[in-house]
């Protein structure tokens, strides 16, 4: 069964507070205009995870109508990120959080409660740290090699290359390596630090990378080192932010911030927008916070943690900011709430069927602060214009069984040199490839 730490607590000898749960359907947290209602806040975090189980031999994700799903590759450590170079190779960061924070004994009964949830999600092993090449040599959809291509990384997860440079985000740092088209392993010891990236308790560790169309910038989110500024504002200096690298000179500003925790970034291809998505805070309920798609505009402020879905004031955060509230950006489209969004990328270059044309894929991680549990699958939005058009659609699903196990949990999403759609898996260990059912010219 599910984990299902319930947030009862003792108030007096025989009252209880019991845990709460949704009151509106999921729908109602989607779209443009999503439903936000009063908050439901409990002296103990809801808590309701589907443990991680691992996939039964045979057995995939559920793939909707007119795609099918194969493995590309399995039995990987934890696979977060991926990242498919120009001649077809797929870099696969094998990553988790850095084995020491900073504070680390922080947190008391929260900490030790989520540290408890993390494990039963299959999220507490130690971190591989390196990055693996996989090569389909005769593009049948099977990586039949792979390499250990970069090794003695800090919590690698985003991956960018520009020109013969691949510059690697590990959670301290922007690395840089250099690259040779075909190469099958990178020697560790030539990286040379880009530029430092804030760090810390890392209570959000992932820091992931884009590169700008013209290779002169990257792109780098950080997300926030608490849910809602507990820790302080001076321990959130630079985080829950968007910033923008110059690749050569090893400098870098804030390009937009009050993003509570970004990874997934993405270039929208008709408007040349950047887009994102956002996992939002966490204790209000489960009909609270939608975490969010959205784009990203030079100097925005998107609310964190003073507000959330533009001026909607959190009142947990002390002191107020209403002069930033009032200059909150609200996002663009609620994915719903909890849904834990990870993975992003456009659809372009993708050989599936039409629906997807035009639009973005996106990786829901999965609910922990949900009853019931909510993402745990890939989905995409479609796009018009430049904007999201119309609710979300179901690509890959069935992570998790009729007894709320979580047989995968998806995280980076990227259109390989084929146009199928890869999904790396950090619960089943698998890298999974999703195609057309049938060809697609």
């Amino acid at each position: 069964m599910r984990l299902r730490l319930l947030a009862c607590v003792c108030l007096t000898a025989g009252v209880v507070a019991c845990a709460e749960s949704a009151k509106l359907p999921f729908s109602a947290g989607v779209g443009a205009e999503p439903a936000l209602p009063l908050p439901n806040k409990t002296l103990i975090p809801t808590v309701d995870i589907a443990p991680a189980k691992g996939w039964p031999a045979g057995m995939t994700p559920v793939a909707a109508a007119g795609l099918k799903v194969v493995a590309f590759a399995n039995g990987l450590d934890h696979p977060r990120w991926l990242y498919v170079l120009p001649n077809g190779d797929v870099l696969v960061a094998e990553t988790n959080r850095p084995a020491v924070s900073e504070g680390s004994n922080r947190g008391g009964l929260r900490k030790w409660l989520m540290k408890r949830v993390m494990a039963r999600a299959g999220a507490a092993v130690p971190s591989a740290n390196r990055i693996t090449l996989l090569r389909d040599a005769d593009g049948d959809g099977v990586a039949e090699t792979r390499s250990v291509f970069l090794q003695g990384l800090h919590s690698p997860f985003g991956m960018a290359l520009i020109d013969n440079d691949l510059f690697v985000a590990n959670a301290d740092a922007i690395v840089r390596f250099p690259y040779t088209t075909g190469a099958g392993v990178v020697n560790s010891r030539a990286g040379v630090k880009v530029v430092d990236l804030p760090a810390g308790v890392n209570h959000h560790w992932t820091k992931n990378l884009l590169a700008s169309r013209d290779g002169t910038r990257l792109y780098a989110s950080v997300g926030s080192n608490s849910n809602v500024g507990e820790n302080g504002m001076a321990a959130e200096e630079g985080r829950a932010a968007i910033w923008e690298v110059d690749a050569k000179a090893g400098t870098k500003r804030p390009f937009a911030s009050g993003l509570r925790n970004p990874n997934g970034l993405a270039w929208e291809p008709k408007t040349g927008a950047l887009w994102t998505v956002v996992n939002e805070r966490d204790e209000l309920g489960s009909d609270l916070v939608p975490d969010y798609l959205t784009s990203v505009v030079d100097g925005g402020f998107y609310g964190w943690p003073y507000s959330y879905w533009g001026q909607h004031v959190d009142a947990r955060v002390q002191p107020p900011r209403p002069d930033l509230v009032a200059a909150a950006i609200k996002p663009d489209y609620a994915l719903g709430t909890h849904v834990a969004p990870l993975g992003l990328t456009t659809s372009e270059g993708a050989a599936l069927p039409s629906r997807y044309a035009s639009g973005m894929i996106i990786g829901q991680h999965g609910s922990w602060n949900r009853r019931p549990l909510s993402g745990y699958s890939v989905v995409f939005v479609p796009f018009r214009d430049g904007k999201p058009s119309g609710l979300p659609s179901d690509v890959l699903t069935g992570f998790v069984n009729a007894n709320g196990e979580a047989y995968g949990r998806p995280v980076g999403v990227a259109i390989d040199k084929r146009g199928a759609l890869l999904v790396a898996d950090d619960v089943g260990n698998t890298i999974w490839a999703v195609s057309s059912a049938e060809a697609v010219p």
